[in-house]
C-alpha cells in the first residue's frame, strides 16, 4: 500500500479539521483507515470523510507505511532534488522495507500443542512472557481439533493464561492481530487449513468492524465472533465515550450471524463499548 501525494494532502486537510468529499479521496489507504475507525465516512449519497483520531492516524502511517512525518513526506514528494538523507529522516525506502519485512505471525498457547513446521514436529508451548513467531507459515500445520483464536489486543495476547476460563470448551491456539501488516499471511494460512477461527476483540462497533472487514469476509463460515456469556451484564460497565466516537463501517444487512446482530443491538441499547482487557482475570474471581 502506497501513499500518493494527493492522498497525503487529503490527510493533512482532515488533520486540520476539514471535511472532505469522498469522491476526492478514493484510495485503498482511505478504505483501510475507515475500516480501522480512524476516519469516518458519513452520508448516504454525497459521502464525506472526517478524521476521528489524529494520534491513531500518525501511528498507522508510522507502523504500516514507515512515514514518520506526514508534512515532511509531502515536502519530500514535492521536491525532486531531495537528498537520500532527507528521505531517510521522513520515511523508510519502500523497496528496502519490503525486502526486510518479516512474513508470518505470532502464536501463543497456555496448552502444549504439537504442530508441524517444515515436515518436523514443533511444540507450541511458549514460556510465560514469550511468544513463538511462525515465519514459514505455508508449512505450518496444527491438529484439526485445535481452534484458532485471533486476539486484537496485545495485552490480552500476552496474558492469555489469565483468560483460560473463557475458553474451557475448546483447545485454542492464539494468534496476535499485531503486527497488523502480517494479517494477509494469517488469512492465507487460515484458508489452507481445515480449522475453525474465533475472533476475540473489543466489544464495541470498532471491534465488530474489524471482525467483519478483516476476517469474516475472507474466512466466511469458518469464522465466528467470540461473545462472552455475561456480555449483557458486563457491557453495562463499558465506556460511553468510545461508543459516541465510533461509527459503523460495515453493512448490517449483510450480517448472517444472529449473535453478532444481537451484540450490535445490545451495544446500541447500552450506548457503551467494552474493552476485551476487561476479561483478563485479576486476583478476584469473576
Amino acid at each position: 500500500m502506497k501513499l500518493s501525494l494527493k492522498i497525503a494532502k487529503v490527510l493533512v486537510q482532515l488533520i486540520n479539521g476539514e471535511s472532505i468529499p469522498n469522491s476526492l479521496a478514493k484510495s485503498s489507504l482511505i478504505d483501510a483507515l475507515v475500516a480501522e475507525n480512524i476516519i469516518h465516512r458519513k452520508g448516504k449519497h454525497k459521502k464525506s470523510l472526517e478524521l476521528i483520531n489524529e494520534k491513531e492516524l500518525h501511528t498507522y502511517l508510522a507502523n504500516q507505511l514507515q512515514i514518520k512525518d506526514i508534512y515532511g513526506y509531502i515536502s519530500l514528494k514535492e521536491n525532486p532534488n531531495a537528498t537520500r538523507a532527507e528521505s531517510t529522516k521522513i520515511t523508510t525506502n519502500s523497496k528496502v522495507s519490503k525486502e526486510r519485512a518479516f512474513k508470518g505471525f505470532l502464536v501463543n498457547s497456555y496448552n502444549s500443542i504439537t504442530a508441524e513446521l517444515n515436515n518436523n514436529a514443533i511444540i507450541i508451548n511458549p514460556q510465560k512472557g514469550s511468544f513463538i513467531f511462525i515465519y514459514d507459515y505455508e508449512s505450518f500445520k496444527i491438529p484439526k481439533e485445535v481452534t484458532v483464536v485471533g486476539v486484537e489486543n496485545t495485552k490480552n495476547f500476552s496474558q492469555i493464561h489469565k483468560q483460560k476460563y473463557l475458553f474451557k470448551n475448546i483447545n485454542p491456539l492464539f494468534i496476535s492481530r499485531y503486527p497488523q501488516n502480517q494479517s494477509k499471511d494469517f488469512i492465507k494460512w487460515m484458508k489452507s487449513i481445515p480449522n475453525n477461527y474465533i475472533h476475540f476483540g473489543d466489544f464495541d462497533i470498532a471491534g465488530i468492524g474489524i471482525y467483519i472487514n478483516e476476517y469474516k469476509k475472507h474466512l466466511s463460515e469458518k469464522a465466528s465472533l467470540f461473545i462472552p456469556k455475561n456480555i449483557k451484564i458486563d457491557l453495562k460497565k463499558g465506556n460511553r465515550e468510545r461508543y459516541d466516537k465510533q461509527r459503523i463501517n460495515f453493512k448490517i444487512d449483510d450480517i448472517q450471524e444472529l449473535k453478532v446482530l444481537d451484540l450490535i443491538e445490545l451495544i446500541r441499547k447500552e450506548k457503551k463499548g467494552l474493552d476485551q482487557e476487561y476479561y483478563i482475570e485479576t486476583n478476584s474471581q469473576r
